[in-house]
């Protein structure tokens, strides 16, 4: 299994023979090297309903009749907007024919701005848990530090962990190097940085301080084989 960092909180997960994105903020993301226009993705994986999350969702979807999988309120949105997109939320899991997925809660807003500045609530944000072939990814979405970081630690053997780093709007690297002791995955890698201005900073010193030796800054493009 093959795990690409793209970018913002973009991640790419190639696993028997299915490709699965997470958060695929592509246009107007000056800090990928996609392009929107060409991805290909079998599934796509959103943790809650931000434009810097959602991103290119309904486009790539429609082309490549992807399947959605997203927090119930955020899935009905996208329905409607013709997409196939499955229901899930917060302590759910399900078996799919990819891998299991189960929602995680996470600490922040969710919901979309149209084109015409309409604002539409998507439910509450999530982390998700992502196991294939016997290895967990967790990425966390955006959210501020909490305590049940822990029990999603003990009740998980997570393999790879992808932990918000920018600040102002998630946690900072003060805040997600606990949240990586917590989670006590085998590999943490920052993602959330360096997309805007208000939210840079150095995801190599984060990744330095992650213990013991876990922590792994990507570069964009960058992979890791679990």
């Amino acid at each position: 299994m093959q795990v690409t960092y793209h970018g913002h909180s973009v991640i790419k997960v190639e696993a028997n023979g299915k490709t699965i994105l997470f958060d695929p903020f592509i246009s107007g993301n000056g800090n990928t090297d996609l392009n929107a226009d060409n991805v290909k993705a079998d599934v796509i994986l959103l943790t809650h309903g931000h434009n810097d999350h959602v991103g290119d969702t309904v486009d790539i979807a429609k082309r490549n009749d992807s399947q959605v999988v997203a927090p119930f309120e955020l899935a009905e949105y996208l329905g409607s907007k013709g997409l196939n997109a499955h229901p899930m939320y917060i302590g759910g899991a399900h078996e799919f024919d990819f891998g299991k997925v189960k929602f995680t809660q996470a600490f922040h807003g969710s919901s979309y701005t149209e084109e015409d500045g309409t604002t539409v609530y998507t439910g509450m944000p999530t982390g998700i848990l992502l196991t294939i072939n016997g290895k967990t990814i967790f990425h966390a979405g955006d959210t501020g530090l909490f305590s049940d970081m822990k029990m999603i630690g003990e009740l998980n053997d997570i393999d790879l962990a992808f932990l918000p780093i920018g600040d102002n709007f998630t946690m900072g690297p003060e805040d997600a190097l606990i949240a990586a002791k917590w989670l006590a995955a085998k590999q943490v890698v920052p993602i959330h940085y360096n997309t805007f201005d208000l939210i840079n900073q150095d995801g190599k010193s984060f990744a330095e301080q992650v213990e013991p030796g876990a922590g792994q800054a990507l570069e964009v493009g960058e992979s890791i084989d679990l």
